[in-house]
């Protein structure tokens, strides 16, 4: 009897015989499957691309302006104002 598997989808891609040689090594290494090592790379790539686009980091001068703006906001200038009136008119004052 097989096991059952949590696997669902299928994928396939071409891959260059050297790159094809450096992950059958680095999998060998982890003692993983060629499979298990391509999803799990992949699986790390994907959070990591997600992350890096989810994620807005600031240097420490810039924390403390962001934070300084936050908790004492500069005045208004007169296009902003102007801008604040034009989105009431648009989207109605809330």
């Amino acid at each position: 009897m097989q096991a059952a598997s949590n696997r669902t989808a299928r994928l396939e891609a071409r891959i260059a015989p050297e790159a094809l040689v450096l992950v059958k090594r680095a999998a060998e290494i982890q003692g993983r499957s060629v499979s298990d090592f391509v999803v799990a790379a992949a699986q790390e790539a994907a959070c990591r691309a997600i992350e890096e686009t989810s994620i807005i980091r600031l240097s420490a001068e810039d924390q403390r302006r962001f934070v300084d703006a936050l908790l004492d906001p500069p005045t208004p200038t007169a296009a902003l104002l102007r801008a604040q009136e034009a989105h009431a008119r648009l989207f109605g004052s809330e």
